[in-house]
């Protein structure tokens, strides 16, 4: 019965990695974009996908890209960066505020300012490591002023540190599974799959009743010192 399920689990496996790498592509790269530069990035497992893509790419023995992908999503970390930086420099952070929201809040946007207003390109650095200053702070980069060459710089090392991090080691943990029985190393992979899945499909419909709230029109700093420029 084992051998049948990991057979079955093998199978599966097999076509969700060979039908479409194109498909996983554009996945990884939309989600690491969205996730480093638009606000529905709050709700998207972008860097928890990055483990089992890992993984999936050392079960195929794909060394090659391995390095081109995560060469392809530190670039597609770098672009979303620079974008949020765009839109808070022109819209400011009151796209984030929800009255009564609880992932687009006041809150988190005070608490992703006083971080970066703390910390300066460090902040911009380490907010690569925490899924809603990760998204929060290239916004409020943007709409602070923050100096543009000093933000690049740590945007891009931030995503230097982080995409390739992540991706290696699942590529890396997946020698890991090897020692394990062949059943009991595809339940893992699917399980993180299904929880990949589960979370963004989750997120989605968070995000979606988040958005449907009305601005929270509290001014932030930004817009404080524009109303007396």
């Amino acid at each position: 019965m084992v051998t049948e399920y990991a057979g079955a689990a093998d199978v599966g496996l097999d076509l969700l990695t060979g039908a479409g790498p194109v498909m996983l592509w554009l996945v990884v790269l939309s989600f690491i974009f969205a996730q480093c530069g638009l606000i529905i990035g709050l709700v998207l497992p972008g860097g928890t996908l990055l483990f089992p893509v890992g993984i999936m790419l050392a079960q195929q023995g794909a060394d090659l890209q391995v390095w081109l992908m995560a060469v392809a999503a530190t670039i597609a970390a770098i672009a979303g960066n620079l974008t949020g930086y765009v839109i808070g420099h022109k819209a400011g952070t009151v796209v984030a505020a929800r009255k009564g929201g609880t992932l687009l809040s006041r809150e988190k946007v005070d608490r992703a300012r006083t971080f970066l207003n703390r910390h300066g390109v460090l902040a911009v650095v380490a907010a690569r490591w925490i899924p809603w200053a990760g998204t929060l702070t290239p916004l409020i980069a943007g709409a602070a002023g923050m100096d543009r060459r000093r933000y690049a710089w740590g945007s891009t090392l931030g995503a230097i540190l982080w995409v390739p991090v992540v991706l290696f080691a699942g590529f890396y943990a997946a020698g890991l599974l090897t020692l394990v029985p062949q059943w009991l190393e595809t339940t893992v992979v699917w399980v993180l799959i299904g929880l990949v899945v589960a979370s963004t499909v989750y997120g989605v419909w968070r995000y979606v009743g988040e958005i449907r709230k009305p601005i929270d029109p509290t001014p932030g700093p930004e817009q404080v010192s524009q109303q007396h420029s």
